[in-house]
């Protein structure tokens, strides 16, 4: 039997998502194959329904699916493999992260930020977020640009007729860290404050000699709902977590109001980030 090419397909679309991706290729081989998804999940040794499932994109495959795929399909290349750990290395594939981004962050009617190495990924400028993905060195140049499509795509919900009250709270040390050259960092402290300056947005700037060492450990986002409780996600270096805890909720809404009374006032704070976009504007 011929072995069936494992290319792109002509459709190949950037904005779909890892799990979304895998599923419309698995659909692909199936298709070509010329059997049904219940043949295919007898090969695979699962359920028809987990099949369809994955084709769709609403659940995850797991490795050892993938595996089975390459070899079912006799391709010789990981193919599955390699899409599969997208899905488990995307920031938007991995399930902690999928609940928020599909069911929290869209539904927020007010979302309170806090960042103490970067601008949050809602502010941020596509060359900004390029270089930030750019330092995961172990994403290929095609996951980067994956990466920084869905985060411009996430940035639609300040754009909406009625977007989520946004309070953003982040290290004054952010507006001086490189992140890319010198020209990034000016158009991403300008773009900065212009949303700063909208209705819907608040922005302050913690002073980097604060006291109040609350913020060090994490980033965190609170998103208020208008029909569920109170939910936090909180990244860390290793996996995250997305909890509507009361316990844990509480403990990052406490640390959230330390922050901001250190924070500089919401006028003196966009003083600050136009001073470092000027600091940083290149030299003519």
């Amino acid at each position: 039997m011929e072995r069936m090419e494992a290319a792109m397909p002509n459709d190949f679309n950037p904005l779909l998502s890892p799990a979304e991706r895998f599923g419309r290729e698995l659909a692909r081989f199936r298709k070509d194959r010329g059997i049904t998804q219940r043949a295919l999940a007898r090969h695979l040794d699962c359920s028809p329904s987990l099949i369809g499932h994955i084709e769709t994109g609403s659940r995850n495959p797991a490795i050892s699916l993938a595996e089975a795929c390459d070899r079912y399909f006799e391709l010789d290349t990981e193919f599955f493999v390699r899409l599969a750990r997208r899905v488990h290395r995307s920031p938007y594939g991995a399930g902690w992260y999928l609940r928020w981004l599909e069911e929290i962050e869209p539904n927020a009617v007010i979302l309170r930020t806090w960042d103490p190495l970067l601008i949050p990924g809602l502010l941020q400028t596509e060359a900004y977020a390029r270089y930030v993905f750019l330092g995961h060195f172990s994403s290929s140049e095609d996951e980067v640009e994956e990466q920084v499509a869905a985060r411009m795509e996430r940035q639609r919900i300040l754009n909406r007729p009625k977007p989520p009250g946004l309070y953003v709270l982040m290290d004054e040390w952010v507006l001086k860290r490189p992140i890319g050259t010198g020209e990034v960092m000016h158009h991403q402290l300008r773009h900065l404050a212009t949303i700063a300056r909208h209705r819907h947005v608040t922005v302050q700037v913690v002073p980097y000699n604060t006291l109040c060492t609350d913020g060090f450990s994490s980033s965190f986002v609170i998103a208020e709902l208008p029909d569920a409780p109170t939910t936090v996600i909180v990244d860390s270096a290793g996996e995250g977590e997305v909890s509507d805890e009361h316990k844990v909720v509480s403990l990052i809404v406490d640390r959230y109001d330390r922050l901001r009374t250190q924070a500089y006032s919401a006028d003196e704070s966009l003083d600050r980030i136009e001073e470092a976009a000027q600091q940083w504007k290149p030299e003519t």
